[in-house]
């Protein structure tokens, strides 16, 4: 026995030899030409559809609610823009309404230190809390609070380093928009690409370069180094009479600059695997991470050399 299903005549072949196209055929000769017609429109009105969809332009990140380049490129402009104001108003507060004062150690002036101390210590703690908890959900409103926490830090220490030496924060910034372009057109060419051996690498000399500052920071904090020495065995510490700064910074640089290969790597992985989009704040939070870290090493390797 066949299955009921298929007694339906939408499921059966007709022949069209078997259909009348004369005034009183037989009834289901008539039915099986109604039919025809019937389904000849339906087939009709499927081919308009999907011609509509074919000549549509191609669904974007909102309609699929899926992570796109596009998207997260607009996303990660969003977070600098909050970076940028904050930053603004890190740098007034931070020189107290004075245009740019030149001063030194020794000077009566003094700068408001709270925008670099809250920014630095805010954006620290909130960069630990979207990195560890990123796995189970994606909270903007954190990585917007991290991009105003930062752009309070980044506009003091820019503040402080200008009054220190006038003309620094525009050398830095072209430096770091030229390293961050260059790795982006370098990464876009398929020239440079993420490794695994070399991405084990650069995460030791990181964690080495981190212990290296700590370590710094402590016999500058000691008095190791005397009095005004704001950069300790940097500028202190020299090879060849080139201070270990420099020497060290330039390593920095390149670490930097291949933890934004990785940035891009990942929000390329993100893009192919089909990830939420809710992932390109990830994506912008990462490179805003490795953008920071790049403009503040850029800053204190012109500082070093300028003192020197």
């Amino acid at each position: 026995m066949s299955n009921f299903a298929f007694n339906n005549p939408a499921f059966q072949q007709q022949d069209p030899r078997n259909v009348a196209t004369y005034p009183g055929a037989p009834q289901a000769a008539q039915g099986a030409q109604a039919a025809s017609f019937q389904q000849a429109g339906i087939d009709a009105t499927v081919n308009a559809q999907l011609e509509g969809m074919y000549a549509a332009p191609p669904a974007g990140a909102i309609e699929t609610d899926r992570m796109t380049v596009e998207d997260t490129v607009w996303k990660t402009a969003g977070l600098f823009g909050i970076l940028l104001v904050a930053a603004a108003i890190g740098w007034v507060v931070t020189l107290g309404g004075v245009a740019v004062p030149r001063f030194d150690p020794y000077s009566t002036y003094q700068p408001n230190m709270l925008p670099w101390i809250v920014g630095a210590l805010g954006g620290f703690v909130l960069a630990m809390v979207v990195s560890f908890t990123s796995r189970k959900k994606v909270r903007p409103a954190l990585i917007f609070a991290y991009a105003a926490f930062e752009g309070l830090f980044v506009g003091g220490i820019s503040a402080f380093f200008e009054a220190m030496w006038p003309g620094i924060v525009l050398q830095a910034t072209l430096a770091t928009v030229s390293v961050v372009a260059v790795t982006l057109a370098l990464f876009a060419s398929g020239k440079i690409r993420a490794s695994a051996k070399m991405t084990k690498i650069v995460m030791i000399a990181m964690l080495g370069y981190l212990l290296f500052s700590l370590v710094n920071v402590v016999l500058m904090w000691t008095g190791v180094f005397g009095q005004g020495q704001a950069f300790g065995m940097l500028s202190q510490v020299k090879i060849a009479g080139i201070p270990l700064g420099l020497i060290i910074g330039v390593l920095v640089v390149f670490m930097a600059a291949y933890s934004l290969v990785l940035d891009f790597d990942q929000i390329q992985q993100g893009v192919r695997n089909g990830a939420p989009r809710k992932y390109g704040w990830l994506g912008g939070f990462g490179i805003m991470v490795t953008v920071v870290w790049l403009y503040v090493e850029i800053l204190r390797i012109i500082a070093i050399a300028r003192s020197n």
